[in-house]
C-alpha cells in the first residue's frame, strides 16, 4: 500500500493579453488508484513573477508573454487608472 501525491496542470490562454488560467490538480493515489483530488485555480498575467511556477507553465508563459503583449498589458493598466 503505497501512497503518492501527484500534481498535474491544465491551462487555458485567453486573449487579448495571453493571460494563462491554470488549474492545478493535487491527487492522492494509492497503488495507482486515485483516492481523492483537490483543485486550485489561478490566473497568470503578463509581467507576473513566474519564478515559482512549474517548468511547463514557465515555458508557456515565456512563449506567450512577448514584449509586445507586455506593452499592451501595461497600456491597458494605465488606461484603467
Amino acid at each position: 500500500m503505497a501512497l503518492e501525491k501527484k500534481i498535474t496542470y491544465d491551462y487555458k490562454v485567453s486573449k487579448p493579453y495571453n493571460s494563462i488560467s491554470v488549474r492545478e490538480k493535487t491527487a492522492i493515489m494509492e497503488d495507482g488508484v486515485e483516492l481523492s483530488a483537490s483543485y486550485h485555480r489561478r490566473t497568470i498575467q503578463p509581467k507576473d513573477d513566474i519564478s515559482s511556477e512549474s517548468s511547463e507553465i514557465k515555458a508557456l508563459a515565456e512563449a506567450m508573454f512577448t514584449d509586445e503583449i507586455k506593452k499592451v498589458w501595461d497600456d491597458s493598466l494605465k488606461s484603467d487608472a
